[in-house]
C-alpha cells in the first residue's frame, strides 16, 4: 500500500520550549523542579487511611482536611509545587458567603454519591507546556454561597437509576454570577516563576472577593524527628516592599513576592487539635488559622497573623469588590535571587513570550489543514494530560509500621490492603487519571497516558513506563502494581503495546530511535510475561483468567470474586495475552535490526502467540452468535458460556501484527523458524492462527480469520448492538431488550444495558462498563482496523453502519470511527457540543464557549460527558486521534 502523505509539519529542534525540553532529557529524572504536581485531592486516600476497617473516605474527610495536616502529599487549588513536594503554592478565595475558606475542591465520597465519588466544581486546564514554561488553569467561583449541603443531600436523596446531581443543578451559576479565576505560571526560568491571578465578575452586580495566594511547606517534621524544620520569614526591612523569604534545606532558598497589601497572614502547616480532637493547640498558628480569621471573621486571630514573623504556611490577602465585567488581576513572584523591581516591564513579557513559545511548540503537532476547534480540543486535551502529573509518595513499609513518635497503626493493616507489597516505595512524579477522582496511578491507565504524552514528551513518556517497572513499584513475582486502593488488582497487560507505541511516535515525530529504552522495557516486560503465564493460566492450558482487567462492571458476575469452586476462562485475558505476545515478538524484532541476540526471542513469542490463538478459538468462540464469551466451569456439570456481548469478545481484534518481509529478511533464523513452525503444526493436523502473506512476502498475524472478522464487524458495526453516535459501545445495546441471566448455586446473576451511570455498587459504583464509550477500547480498536487494512487493502470491505449498504474498506471505517470519538467534542451546527449533554446552555455563554472536560466515559447513546469529570488521563488520547494519519508512525 502506498504511504500517506504526512498532513503535520515535522518537529524542528527550532524553538525554546523544544530546547528546555532537551536539557531536561539529560536528567537522571527528565523532570522540571516546579511543576503541577500538587494533587487535587489528598483526603480520602489509601495512604492516609489509618483505620483499622480501610475505610479510606472516611479516615480523612473533606471537613478535616484543613485542619489535619497530610502525612503523605498535599492538596490545593490550581497550584504548583517542586518535584518532591517539599514546598507548594497554591489559590484559596472567600465570597463572603461560604462557610469554609474554599483552599481545596469539593466532591462526594464514594458512599455519598449516588454514583459514587464525583468532584462537583467546575474547573478547567487550559494550556501547559511539557517543561510547564507555561501554565493555565481556571477555576469558576460562584458568588452565592456554595451549595455543600444541598448537594450532599440531594444526591443521598438519589438512587443508582437517577442521574447524579451536579453543581451546575443547583442554579449558583445561572445569570452569570461567579468568578472566572484564571492562574497563569510563567517561568523567567527553572528558579523564576512568575504567577498572574486574574478575577473576572460576569454577574450583573459587584461582587465581593478575597483572594489569597499561599505558599506553604509540607510538613514532613511532625513524622520524622531527623527532618529539618523549614521557614517563611517576612522581609520588613527589605529593599523591595512586599515579598518574604522561604528557607528550605531540601529545596533551597527563595523569595516570594506579592503585590503591596494591608493585610498578609503568617501561620503554620500544623494540626488543628483543638478542632478536631478537642485537645489544646501548642499555638494559635494552625493549619485552618486563615479560615477562621477570614471566614469567620475572628479579627484577633487575624492581629496574631498579621504580627506573626515566621512560619510554615504565609498568604498575602486581596479583598475587592469587583464590578460587572470587570477584572482584577494581582501579581506574584517565586524566585531564587533577590529582584528590585519584581513586577517591571519584564515581569509581563516573559508571559508573553512564553504563550508565544507555547504556540510555536504545539502547533506542528496538530494537522496542517486541521479547524480552529480541531487545534483547540488537542491543544486543551495535551493541556490536561501536563496539568495531570501528580507527586505521589506511598512509602508501605513505613504506612504498615507508623511514624516515630505516633501511635502505632492498628494491627488489622497487616493483614489488610496492600500488606504483601512490602517492597513498594514511591516517591515519584506520576501522570494521574484524575487528580480529584484518581490522585493515584492505575497501570493500565497510565500505560495509554504515555500515548498522548509521547507527542508532547517522549523522555516523560518513557521514563512514566520504566518507572513502573522498576524494582520499587514491579513486585519480586512480576506484577505490575494496579493502583492503591489494591495493587494486587489485575490490570490488562497493554505496556508492552505502549513501549512499542511511545518508541514509534518518537522515531515519527523526533527522528529518534531508541533501542536502549526499548531494550530497557523488554527486559521488564520478560518478568511480566512470566508473571502472566504461571499466575493467571491455572490449567496451562493458554486460556487466561485475571478477574475484572479493568473492565470492572462489563460482566453478568464480578469475575474478581467468583461463586466458590468456580473456574473462569476469559476472552479478554487470553486476547490481551495473544496481544501481549504479539507486542513483544515485535518489541524483539525491532532491536534485532540493531541487536541481532534478540531474534530468537522473537521466534520464542511467535510461536506463543500461536499456541494462545489456537486455545482462544478453540474453547471461546461461538459459531452461532459470531461472538467470543467467557466460559465459567462449575465444580460439577457443563462449563457454562457467559452470553454477554460486551467489549470482553472484542478485544480478540487487538491483536494483530504485519511482520514485513524486506524488515525481517536479514533475520533469516526468524523466518526459518517461523515457516518450520507452520510445516510442523500443520503435518500434527494441529490448528494454527490465520496466517496470510502477501505476494511479497508480509505476514499478517492476527488472532481472527478473515471470515471471524467480517463476521465479528457485522455485530461491532450494528447501531442496534455496539455503534454509538460516539464510538464503540462498552456492552451491545442488544442486552437492552435482551437482559441476560444465569443461575449459579441457586444464585441469579443479571446484566442489561445502561448507557450512562452505573447502576451497580461493583467496584464503587462509579466504573460503567454496561454501555457507555470508553476512549481506550476505541482507540485500540481504531488502530487495529488500520492494521488489517494495511495487509488487506480493499479484499475487505464491511457495512458502515451494519445493513446500511454503505460499504467501506477498514481504513475508512477507522477513520469513521476516529471522526465519531473526536466529533464528541466539536461544536455541532445548532452550536452544541454532545460532551456538554444537557449543560450545554452554560457552555454557550461566550466565556465557556471554548471550555472543554475529558471525562472518564462517555453516554452510549448521546456521547454526553459522564463519570470522573477531569480523567484526562486515557481520554488525552483523543489528541493523537486528531492527528491520526499525520505520520506513519505504527
Amino acid at each position: 500500500m502506498p504511504k500517506k502523505p504526512p498532513i503535520a509539519a515535522p518537529i524542528t529542534p527550532s524553538n525554546p520550549e523544544l530546547d528546555r525540553l532537551q536539557e531536561n532529557a539529560k536528567k537522571t529524572v527528565p523532570l522540571e523542579k516546579w511543576g503541577p504536581y500538587l494533587s487535587d485531592r489528598q483526603w480520602g486516600t489509601v495512604r492516609e487511611d489509618y483505620s483499622a476497617n480501610g475505610d479510606a473516605w472516611n479516615s480523612f474527610t473533606h471537613d478535616q482536611a484543613r485542619s489535619r495536616v497530610y502525612r503523605w502529599g498535599e492538596d490545593g487549588l490550581m497550584g504548583l509545587a517542586d518535584s518532591r513536594m517539599n514546598v507548594c503554592f497554591g489559590l484559596a478565595l472567600w465570597n463572603g458567603q461560604d462557610p469554609v475558606l474554599k483552599e481545596r475542591l469539593f466532591g462526594l465520597t464514594n458512599g455519598e454519591g449516588n454514583h459514587g465519588e464525583d468532584v462537583k466544581e467546575l474547573y478547567y486546564y487550559l494550556d501547559n507546556t511539557p517543561t510547564h514554561s507555561y501554565m493555565k488553569g481556571l477555576y469558576k467561583y460562584p458568588q452565592a454561597r456554595f451549595p455543600y449541603e444541598w448537594l450532599l443531600h440531594e444526591n443521598a436523596r438519589r438512587t443508582k437509576a437517577d442521574p447524579e446531581f451536579e453543581v451546575l443543578h443547583t442554579g449558583v451559576f445561572e445569570d452569570g454570577r461567579y468568578f472566572d479565576v484564571l492562574v497563569e505560571y510563567a517561568k523567567h526560568d527553572s528558579d523564576d516563576v512568575c504567577i498572574r491571578i486574574s478575577a473576572t465578575n460576569h454577574g450583573p452586580e459587584t461582587a465581593p472577593l478575597t483572594l489569597l495566594p499561599t505558599l506553604w511547606c509540607r510538613n514532613r517534621w511532625q513524622f520524622d524527628p531527623n527532618a529539618p524544620r523549614p521557614t517563611i520569614s517576612r522581609r520588613p526591612d527589605a529593599p523591595t516592599a512586599g515579598n518574604v523569604f522561604l528557607n528550605h534545606p531540601r529545596t533551597g532558598n527563595y523569595y516570594l513576592y506579592y503585590q503591596p497589601t494591608d493585610l498578609a497572614l503568617m501561620t503554620d502547616n500544623e494540626t488543628n487539635t483543638k478542632r478536631l480532637y478537642g485537645q489544646p493547640n501548642a499555638s494559635p498558628f494552625v493549619k485552618d488559622a486563615f479560615h477562621e480569621a477570614i471566614a469567620e471573621h475572628n479579627d484577633y486571630l487575624c492581629d496574631l497573623l498579621r504580627d506573626n514573623e515566621s512560619g510554615t504556611k504565609f498568604a498575602p490577602v486581596y479583598k475587592r469588590q469587583i464590578e460587572p465585567g470587570q477584572t482584577t488581576t494581582i501579581l506574584l513572584r517565586l524566585c531564587k535571587l533577590i529582584q528590585t523591581q519584581p513586577f517591571d516591564e519584564q515581569f509581563e513579557q516573559v508571559f508573553v513570550a512564553r504563550q508565544q513559545e507555547a504556540d510555536l511548540f504545539f502547533a506542528p503537532l496538530a494537522p496542517i489543514d486541521a479547524s480552529a476547534e480541531l487545534k483547540q480540543v488537542q491543544r486543551q486535551a495535551l493541556a490536561g494530560m501536563l496539568w495531570g502529573k501528580q507527586y505521589y509518595n506511598y512509602d508501605i513499609p513505613h504506612w504498615l509500621r507508623g511514624d516515630p513518635g505516633h501511635p502505632s497503626p492498628p494491627p488489622e493493616r497487616w493483614l489488610g490492603r496492600n500488606a504483601a507489597w512490602q517492597h513498594l516505595n514511591n516517591d515519584d512524579v506520576i501522570s494521574m487519571p484524575d487528580k480529584w477522582e484518581y490522585p493515584w496511578y492505575a497501570a493500565w491507565d497510565l500505560a495509554f497516558h504515555t500515548i498522548p504524552l509521547a507527542m508532547a514528551d517522549p523522555v516523560f513518556a518513557k521514563n512514566q513506563l520504566i518507572l513502573l517497572m522498576r524494582e520499587w513499584y514491579m513486585s519480586p513475582t512480576g506484577q505490575i502494581p494496579a493502583y492503591e486502593w489494591k495493587f494486587s488488582d489485575v490490570n490488562p497487560p497493554v505496556h508492552a503495546w505502549a513501549a512499542l507505541s511511545v518508541y514509534r511516535l518518537e522515531r515519527a515525530i523526533y527522528k529518534n530511535e531508541d533501542i536502549q529504552f526499548l531494550k530497557r522495557a523488554f527486559q521488564k516486560l520478560l518478568i511480566n510475561f512470566t508473571w502472566w503465564t504461571n499466575r493467571q493460566d491455572l490449567e496451562e492450558d493458554n486460556v487466561f483468567g485475571g478477574g475484572f482487567l479493568g473492565l470492572d462492571n462489563i460482566g453478568v458476575i464480578d469475575r474478581s470474586n467468583l461463586p466458590d469452586g468456580t473456574r473462569l476462562e476469559q476472552a479478554d485475558a487470553t486476547a490481551w495475552m495473544a496481544m501481549y505476545a504479539l507486542n513483544m515478538m515485535d518489541i524483539a524484532l525491532e532491536i534485532s535490526r540493531h541487536d541481532p541476540t534478540f531474534e530468537d526471542i522473537a521466534t520464542k513469542f511467535y510461536e506463543h502467540f500461536v499456541i494462545i490463538a489456537e486455545s482462544l478459538n478453540e474453547a471461546l468462540w461461538d459459531e452461532e452468535d459470531n461472538f467470543y464469551y467467557d466460559r465459567l466451569y462449575p465444580i460439577t456439570g457443563k462449563p457454562m458460556t457467559l452470553e454477554v456481548r460486551s467489549a470482553v469478545g472484542l478485544t480478540v481484534l487487538f491483536a494483530v501484527s504485519i511482520v514485513k518481509r524486506h524488515k525481517s529478511e536479514p533475520l533469516s533464523d526468524f523466518l526459518k523458524r517461523v515457516q518450520y513452525f507452520q510445516h510442523y503444526r500443520q503435518g500434527l493436523n494441529l490448528p494454527m492462527p490465520d496466517q496470510r502473506v502477501t505476494e511479497d512476502g508480509d505476514i499478517l498475524l492476527s488472532l481472527v480469520s478473515k471470515e471471524r472478522l467480517e463476521k465479528l464487524l457485522a455485530v461491532m458495526l450494528d447501531e442496534n448492538e455496539f455503534l454509538s453516535p460516539g464510538g464503540i459501545r462498552a456492552l451491545s445495546k442488544y442486552h437492552e431488550a435482551h437482559p441476560y441471566e444465569i443461575n449459579v448455586y441457586g444464585t441469579r446473576h443479571a446484566i442489561s444495558y445502561v448507557p450512562g451511570d452505573s447502576d451497580s455498587n461493583l467496584f464503587g459504583g462509579n466504573s460503567n462498563w454496561r454501555g457507555p464509550v470508553w476512549m481506550p477500547i476505541n482507540y485500540l480498536l481504531i488502530k487495529s482496523l488500520k492494521k488489517y487494512h494495511q495487509f488487506y487493502g480493499d479484499t475487505v470491505t464491511v457495512e458502515f453502519p451494519t445493513g446500511s449498504g454503505n460499504w467501506l474498506n477498514l481504513e475508512q471505517v477507522s477513520d469513521e470511527l476516529a471522526k465519531r470519538i473526536v466529533g464528541v467534542f466539536e461544536t455541532t451546527p445548532d452550536g452544541t457540543r454532545p460532551v456538554h449533554g444537557p449543560f450545554n446552555p452554560f457552555y454557550q455563554r461566550p466565556e465557556n464557549k471554548d471550555l472543554l472536560l475529558f471525562y472518564e466515559y462517555f453516554h452510549g447513546d448521546t456521547a454526553q460527558g459522564i463519570g470522573a469529570s477531569h480523567q484526562t488521563g486515557w481520554t488525552g488520547v483523543v489528541a493523537e486521534l486528531i492527528n491520526d494519519d499525520a505520520w506513519e508512525w505504527e
